[in-house]
Order: C-alpha cells, then structure tokens, then sequence
C-alpha cells in the first residue's frame, strides 16, 4: 500500500522550468484525458501487477508543454487525491513531467504510447528502485460539440403601474 501511495503521490511532486519543448504531435494528442486504469509493477513483491481500483480524474496536456492533473486512487476504503501543474516535455516516446509542491521541486520520467485513432494514452512513470514503475491508462474525453447560439427572445413589453 505504502509503494502504491508513494508511486502515486509522486506524480503529484520542480518548479516550472523554461518553456518546456516539444516536437510536433499529432494536434489530437493535446487534450483532457480521463483515467481509466492504474496499475503498479513492484519488482521487490513477488506478486504479479497491482490494478489499482478506484481510479479516477484527468490529465490536461496543453500545446504549449504545460498541464494539468487532477488524480484520485481509493485505497483502502480512502479517496487520496493528487492535484499537479507543472511542465511536459516529449522527445521520441519519452515524456518528462517538471512540478512542484509541498516537498519541493521534482521530475518525474517516463514513456508514453499515443494511438491517435482510438485517442488513448498509456503512460509508464519509471519508480524506485529501478524497474518498478506505475503504469496509467487515459482516453481522451470527447471534444464539446459547437452548440447553437441561443435565439434572441423578444423584450418583454413594459409593465404598467
């Protein structure tokens, strides 16, 4: 339990760095995304991957290599819930979050796989000690649909006194 909160709550640790840069992806990739599934490889159990249940919440990837996260985790009958804002940056099929809070600056590294046609994102944040890692599964939400404008409603005539 302890391994699970630490592996999540790491996520939710740099302060902004410059401009964070970022090769070209497909303009779909950036978006709001809802966690689906949340799993926990932990080379010091001999257990097989914990799928965690209770996950919920969203990641907001911005063009402009910022985000946005919002996580929740039920564990033991109790939400935890991880709120970050920070810094991405992308080169080839790594991703870098920069952030900061309570404890201070951290990064944290990873890799990430993007199927554009089904718009999910499966992103692999690398643990300690090395080879344990904690492995997110995302969808993107649905873009809104351009509503109509409303009609005008006529003014209502004037009341008499």
């Amino acid at each position: 339990m302890r391994l699970l909160l630490s592996l999540a709550g790491s996520l939710c640790l740099l302060a902004p760095t410059a401009q964070a840069q970022t090769p070209a992806a497909p303009p779909t990739f950036y978006s709001t995304y809802t966690y689906t599934a949340y799993t926990v490889y932990d080379t010091t159990s001999a257990g097989p991957p914990t799928r965690v249940s209770g996950v919920g919440g969203t990641l907001t990837l911005r063009a402009d290599g910022t985000y946005e996260k919002h996580l929740s985790i039920v564990a033991s009958g109790t939400p935890h819930y991880f709120n970050q804002t920070g810094t991405f940056a992308l080169a080839g099929d790594s991703i870098r979050f920069a952030f900061s809070d309570l404890k201070g600056a951290d990064v944290q590294r990873g890799t990430f796989r993007f199927v554009p046609t089904t718009r999910q994102l499966t992103i692999t944040i690398l643990g300690y000690p090395s080879g344990n890692r904690g492995v997110y599964d995302l969808v993107a939400t649905p873009a809104k649909a351009p509503g109509k404008a409303p009609k005008p409603r006529p003014k209502a005539p004037a009341r008499r006194k």
